[in-house]
């Protein structure tokens, strides 16, 4: 990477102590190489600020207010075909991971990786490369030499990425507030959510929803 030509990059999270952190990391680390050009804490900033700074690679938090870093990707991948976008996340990567990747993600990795992990990730995507943990590149690699047949009662085949995440969150045992609160949504949206998951998950009730919810979430951790 040229020194003379410092690569810009925009970061989409909407905790300031991970996000100071990281930019003070990338100045430790890559000695001007990378830099960071601006910050928004949601969607719609973001996509206002990616037009005005053009980046040279993005670096999107999952877990962001109002539309998801998900959602975000796709929205950035219609407007910017080449753009190097790193999805950055607290949550396992057996789940999320595949999905970031068909959204339009160059990479995922983990908030807990250590700091050259993620300057190397923010390096390999910058290279044109795809950047996952070895264990999630294996396992795509083994659906795609097995031609695995993905079944369409899967909640993760047949939930929406805003669905699926709150879906995970009653696995964990959060109540419908705490899951509001997390993902800075109304109660009512979160219902609303839950009614969705019933319905096409073909759920009874709201206790059934908690146990399918559990028994999914450690059927991932299992496998």
């Amino acid at each position: 990477m040229n020194r003379a030509t410092p690569k810009k990059v925009f970061l989409v999270e909407d905790h300031p102590i991970f996000r100071d952190g990281l930019i003070s990391i990338m100045k430790q680390k890559t000695k001007g190489e990378l830099v960071a050009c601006g910050s928004a804490d949601n969607a719609g900033s973001a996509l206002e600020e990616i037009k005005e700074l053009k980046p040279d690679v993005i670096l999107v938090d999952i877990s962001i207010k109002g539309p998801d870093g998900i959602e975000l990707t796709k929205m950035i991948r219609t407007q910017y075909p080449d753009l190097p976008i790193l999805l950055l996340s607290m949550h396992d990567e057996s789940i999320y991971a595949e999905r970031a990747f068909r959204a339009g993600a160059n990479g995922y990795i983990m908030k807990q990786e250590p700091a050259d992990n993620i300057i190397n990730a923010i390096q390999t995507v910058l290279r044109g490369e795809m950047f996952a943990s070895s264990k999630i590149m294996n396992k795509i690699l083994r659906k795609t030499a097995h031609k695995k047949i993905e079944t369409d009662t899967f909640p993760e085949n047949i939930l929406s990425d805003r669905e699926l995440e709150v879906f995970r969150l009653l696995g964990e045992g959060r109540s419908t507030r705490q899951i509001a609160e997390g993902l800075h949504l109304s109660t009512k949206t979160i219902g609303t959510y839950c009614e969705h998951i019933k319905e096409k998950l073909d759920l009874k009730n709201s206790h059934v929803l908690i146990q399918h919810a559990v028994q999914w979430l450690n059927n991932q951790f299992s496998g």
